[in-house]
């Protein structure tokens, strides 16, 4: 509503927070719709309970939202706050296509803006990105686009441990999504994978076979290893439960779904578990980009080719790298996936500063060679770099 009324992201998280912020000090009980009976005492997280015991009305609570955005957007007119932006340098190219699937069933979430939406006024730099792909229908991705960085932020541990954080964000948006998908008889699933910036500290979090990497001085970094059912620990701990991975066109649990963790998939728990895996990594400054991308993306690009593409990209745009994702999106579809593909790109350092140290170093081709075959191989390395497994205090 209000980035169609042009306002900048940053002010449009603030108007947001501020205007949730009075939401939650009127009396919700004016909202309450109906009661819901307390149903398997017991197989729900507490706090779970607490917040469904009473549905609340939409539509009288949406009215209520936009009267309260409209008075504090009055109010800001005569005085505007201090909004402060980040310190850090983020471009975001960000593109989605649903290919040759008749759904679109992916999800991505951008959240530079992450200290404003959520009131965090501290000096540390905060952004949060995600991509959900969903399968047996969008319920599934939607929630948990919806969802998970709020349980993220409302974390008790957010500030001090945020991977903690995220993880058990995922775990708690899959606990609130069945009992959502159970009440509605809900089938969907979603992989996932999020990644937190905080100062100089990357947190990521994933379940499935979505996945974040890090391109870092023109090396391709794996940060993350994803949750496939041919995993050996992964098969180990289905078979434990009682069920089977076995080989249908590809390795399947109990014949159905291509991965072993995600947020959902009701009738496939616990075999398909919402446990979610992490890591903190440290930021040196000396990083490109981060990608975040799904299966449909990574099954037909390989990380290496992640690096050629988008140097290929700014060399046919003079460092211009808004549309970076839109070409490994394309590159991705030449290469045979017929999936739906969503990538975000997000530059951690100037494209063009990028470019310039690229066209700097002899053994690079020139800047006219490279327009004309985007296609030739810059690098060839791919690098795993080992986390630190300490927590870092967070915001």
């Amino acid at each position: 509503f209000l980035y169609n009324r042009d306002a900048p992201p940053i002010l449009a998280a603030s108007l947001i927070h501020a205007a949730i912020d009075e939401v939650l000090q009127t009396d919700l009980s004016a909202f309450k719709k109906q009661s819901v009976e307390e149903e398997e005492e017991g197989d729900q997280v507490q706090e779970l309970i607490s917040f469904l015991l009473s549905v609340l009305d939409g539509g009288s609570l949406q009215r209520c939202f936009f009267n309260k955005l409209r008075d504090i957007c009055c109010e800001w007119q005569k005085l505007l706050p201090s909004l402060k932006s980040l310190k850090r340098f983020l471009l975001i190219s960000s593109h989605a296509i649903r290919n040759i699937r008749r759904k679109m069933e992916d999800r991505h979430v951008l959240l530079p803006e992450f200290n404003q939406l959520f009131g965090l006024s501290d000096d540390i730099d905060r952004a949060y990105f995600a991509v959900f792909d969903g399968h047996g229908g969008v319920d599934a991705a939607n929630y948990a686009a919806t969802h998970l960085h709020v349980n993220v932020a409302l974390h008790k541990e957010f500030l001090k441990n945020p991977t903690e954080a995220l993880k058990d964000a995922f775990q708690q948006t899959d606990e609130m999504f069945l009992f959502k998908a159970k009440r509605e008889r809900l089938r969907s699933g979603t992989t996932g994978v999020s990644a937190l910036i905080v100062g100089n500290r990357l947190h990521i979090a994933w379940v499935g076979d979505s996945q974040v990497m890090l391109v870092q001085q023109g090396k391709a970094v794996t940060l993350m290893e994803p949750h496939k059912p041919e995993r050996e620990d992964e098969r180990m701990r289905i078979e434990a439960l009682g069920g089977c991975v076995t080989y249908v066109d590809c390795w399947r649990v109990n014949g159905t779904l291509a991965v072993s963790r995600a947020i959902g998939d009701i009738y496939q728990k616990p075999y398909i578990s919402g446990s979610a895996d992490g890591n903190s990594f440290e930021l040196t400054g000396s990083e490109d980009y981060l990608l975040l991308a799904c299966d449909g993306f990574f099954d037909a690009i390989r990380p290496d080719e992640v690096v050629d593409l988008v140097l290929g990209h700014l060399m046919q745009n003079k460092g211009d790298g808004f549309k970076a994702a839109e070409r490994l999106v394309a590159s991705a579809k030449e290469n045979g996936s017929n999936d739906n593909i969503t990538v975000v790109l997000v530059f951690l350092r100037d494209p063009q500063d990028i470019l310039a140290d690229c066209l700097g170093d002899p053994k690079n081709l020139s800047a006219d060679e490279g327009a004309e075959d985007s296609s030739f191989n810059f690098f060839s390395s791919e690098v795993n770099i080992q986390s630190d497994s300490h927590p870092m205090t967070k915001s």
